[in-house]
């Protein structure tokens, strides 16, 4: 049975209506199977593709339809290495920009069934016609909407005002080591029903209450309906959020480092406690793994690494991030923490890492009593926060929160001094700092007075 011949299908009524066509041809499951088998690229070797089978390609792409056929699309090839690497720049990050064979920027004439985005449509049709035919011809693609200051572009590609750039497509051969990981499907059930809307409610994720949510009033900077604050999510809506957001959890070595991380990483990790041989640790919502790998780097190479999750997909990109980063994964356990409950026994962990996700938690005080009870006596938690109380704190609810929920699900800084009184509460103190006078980038450490001023607030804790 295909994917879409779900048990409970509405049956038609009419028997000769039912039955379908017959086939073009006979392997259609099989093609259809192949095209399946498509997934993204980041880490393409740089050799070049013969512009005569890009122009196929692209060609390829313009079989799509198009709105009221009039095919207002225009497709640009940039295969110069100066001007990919310009591209690279203008991205803010795309390292594959540069080292892809070809960018196939996305342009449409405006005003043609603008508002309907009908034109957008089209366009997004042709595109993804264009990574089937690559895909057909043995080369990887991926689809970038995050191509950066589209007036550079512009200039770059001499782009007349009339035309708008929409995104690119990064064709070329994969190196050997990329990950040939598809990002995960949600099940179908979740995305289809028959006859009226009908979503699980998991899927359903939170927002501010109002009449009316205009389309062209929500933008990734300014969204009024988002809600921030997790403790208005469920736990399976939080792992289910962040469960299939891929983009800066995408298991290259060396890359899409997490930002809110940055320097501040290495700062963290200066807490952690002298741990026995053959230790067990415990890192708690790692998300996408790019703490976790340095976490296991200065972990001695008998300590037991567990990561606890919400959603099983962040394990599986979290382990390939381990074999990209050429580290071991015999000692890593990869596991799941359904509502907050750690699948550890009582007393039986040397040391829990909470790396700024307190924040991230809809019973943030419920975790550290998991901390507790799964710690041996003795044991450690390290911990970190994002500080409500400092400049970056401000920055937060008068920038940053007016903005769309981050891939890493939502968040609310917390008071620092909140935190260590929770801490306090269950734990012994033996070193707190804060980190950081900026609102970002800033690892400098705080002692003193300054420990529940800075932009995050971090400390070891022992139970006693």
């Amino acid at each position: 049975m295909s994917k879409g011949a779900a048990a409970n299908a509405p049956m038609t009524a009419d028997p000769v209506e039912a039955m379908a066509p017959a086939p073009r041809r006979p392997d259609w499951r099989e093609i259809l199977d192949l095209l399946a088998t498509r997934c993204s690229c980041r880490d393409f070797d740089g050799s070049p593709i013969d512009r005569a089978v890009l122009a196929d390609i692209v060609a390829d792409g313009t079989e799509a339809p198009s709105s009221c056929n009039q095919q207002q699309w225009h497709f640009i090839v940039i295969d110069e290495p100066a001007l990919k690497l310009r591209a690279h720049e203008i991205s803010g990050g795309n390292h594959h920009f540069a080292e892809c064979s070809a960018l196939i920027y996305l342009c449409f004439q405006k005003g043609w069934t603008h508002g309907n985005f009908s034109v957008v449509q089209s366009v997004a049709g042709a595109a993804y016609h264009m990574m089937l035919s690559a895909h057909l011809r043995g080369f990887a693609a991926i689809w970038n909407a995050g191509i950066g200051d589209k007036a550079a572009l512009a200039e770059m590609m001499g782009v007349p005002p009339t035309f708008e750039i929409q995104g690119a497509l990064a064709i070329g051969r994969p190196r050997p080591s990329a990950p040939a990981m598809k990002a995960p499907r949600r099940p179908f059930a979740e995305v289809h029903s028959w006859n009226r809307f009908d979503r699980p409610a998991v899927t359903r994720y939170p927002v501010k209450q109002a009449d009316d949510y205009p389309f062209f009033r929500i933008r990734n900077d300014d969204n009024p309906f988002a809600l921030w604050d997790p403790q208005q999510w469920s736990w399976d809506q939080i792992g289910d959020f962040r469960g299939y957001s891929v983009w800066a959890k995408s298991p290259l070595a060396g890359v899409y480092v997490s930002r809110r991380q940055g320097a501040a990483t290495e700062v963290e990790l200066d807490l952690l406690p002298d741990l026995p041989a053959g230790a067990r640790v415990v890192e708690v919502m790692p998300w996408g793994g790019t703490y976790s790998v340095e976490l296991r780097r200065r972990l001695s190479p008998g300590t037991e690494l567990h990561l606890a999750e919400l959603s099983p997909h962040n394990l599986t990109f979290i382990a390939e991030r381990f074999r990209q980063e050429r580290l071991p994964v015999d000692r890593l356990h990869t596991e799941l923490m359904p509502q907050g409950v750690l699948p550890h026994a009582d007393a039986s962990v040397d040391a829990v890492v909470l790396p700024q996700v307190l924040e991230h938690m809809p019973e943030p005080e419920r975790v550290l009593d998991e901390a507790r009870r799964v710690l041996k006596p003795g044991g450690h938690v390290v911990a970190s926060v994002r500080n409500l109380d400092s400049d970056y704190g401000r920055h937060w609810r008068e920038v940053e929160s007016r903005a769309q929920i981050p891939n890493q699900g939502p968040f609310r800084p917390l008071p620092a001094a909140t935190v260590r009184d929770w801490l306090a509460g269950r734990f012994g103190v033996e070193r707190e700092i804060g980190i950081g006078r900026e609102v970002a980038s800033d690892a400098t450490v705080l002692d003193g007075p300054d420990i529940l001023a800075g932009r995050l607030y971090a400390a070891r804790y022992r139970r006693d």
